[in-house]
């Protein structure tokens, strides 16, 4: 199967008017078209958000007795559907259902403002789907069936992602590797990189799927038991089961990113005691970048065999503290900083205790 990236996420949530105003007014993405019964959804309003390359959609049930209303319910805010642009949604979709893949939606196809669209949907190994979304034309004309552009809609100004680089899931324990079995034999992925982290008082295994071209990508971790729960047992025991931990953004400049984050009321995880006394020892020299505006920003650093990246986190901005989002720079570097990984989850649990104590 052919997959030329992510088409769009969808996220079901509590009000998709107060979600579209924080990832447009936080965020910065803007807002590019609407839709609800008056258009063709029936008992949903959902609002479309892009920023360069990232598309998201943000919907909330208007009734208690549809689909959105249920997820809500079981998960709060999160992420539904990762859809996946393929060149041939019928032949994708019919082979992930012959490799053992439940349907959720058979292939429609429909016009969208002078375009044909088709669209199949599949069932995750959780309570997620991967929609595929064949398109005669480039998505720039992007707004589906069922929505209607939105000419001046709210924008975050200046924009600070260009991409989605890849969603986080956190998993339960033990079901790593039938979640990578599963991206493997039914959607043809190839795991690229394994992490195992241990810290004080918890742990977790990781990999990496990836499409073929590296277009689509699924760090996938489940938790290891220690002494004390972990954050991603805190993501799931919160979230109500596996999901989408966090959505990394790809950014050309995240000092100006972080700042302007800060600038817009989101806050930052710190990260943990000690780790940028240890950069230099660790990673040598940090040319072309300087410890102190990283350090300053809480910008973590990793190397890989191909070059560096940067990358910080948010704190979840959600009640139950389950989503939260990265952003990440990349000069040349392939992996996922290893090593910040790591140091993520420790931070994780100097927040978790703070926040208990």
């Amino acid at each position: 199967m052919e997959f030329t990236g992510v088409e769009h996420a969808e996220l079901f949530v509590g009000d998709a008017v107060l979600s579209s105003y924080f990832f447009c007014h936080a965020l910065g993405f803007r807002m590019v078209a609407s839709g609800g019964p008056e258009t063709g959804l029936p008992g949903r309003r959902s609002f479309v958000l892009e920023q360069g390359a990232a598309r998201l959609i943000v919907t909330s049930a208007l009734n208690a007795d549809n689909e959105v209303a249920a997820y809500v319910r079981a998960h709060g805010d999160g992420v539904r559907d990762i859809a996946l642009g393929t060149p041939d949604a019928h032949a994708a979709f019919t082979e992930a259902v012959r490799r053992g893949a439940k349907a959720v939606a058979e292939p429609v196809t429909s016009e969208s403002h002078g375009q044909r669209v088709v669209r199949a949907t599949i069932a995750g190994p959780g309570d997620w789907v991967h929609s595929f979304i064949q398109r005669d034309a480039p998505a720039s004309s992007f707004p589906p069936s069922g929505y209607l552009p939105v000419e001046a809609g709210p924008s975050g100004g200046a924009s600070l992602f260009t991409a989605v680089d890849h969603f986080a899931f956190a998993l339960r324990p033990h079901t790593l590797m039938d979640t990578v079995g599963f991206y493997e034999s039914v959607l043809g992925f190839e795991q690229t990189h394994r992490e195992d982290v241990r810290t004080e008082y918890s742990g977790m295994s990781s990999r990496v799927v990836q499409s073929v071209g590296g277009r689509v990508c699924f760090p996938l971790q489940e938790p290891v038991s220690g002494t004390r729960r972990g954050q991603l047992e805190d993501f799931i025991g919160a979230h109500g089961g596996a999901g989408v931990q966090h959505i990394a953004f790809l950014s050309n400049d995240i000092a100006r990113a972080v700042d302007a984050l800060r600038q817009h009321g989101v806050s930052l995880l710190d990260a943990p005691q000690g780790y940028y006394e240890g950069l230099e020892a660790r990673l040598g020299t940090l040319s072309p970048f300087e410890r102190e505006p990283l350090q300053a920003r809480n910008i973590l650093m990793d190397r890989d065999a191909w070059g560096a990246l940067l990358q910080v986190f948010t704190r979840s901005q959600h009640a139950r503290r389950t989503l939260f989002f990265e952003v990440i720079q990349r000069h040349q570097a392939r992996g996922f900083g290893g090593a910040n990984i790591q140091a993520l989850y420790a931070a994780k649990e100097q927040e978790a205790v703070r926040a208990a104590s």
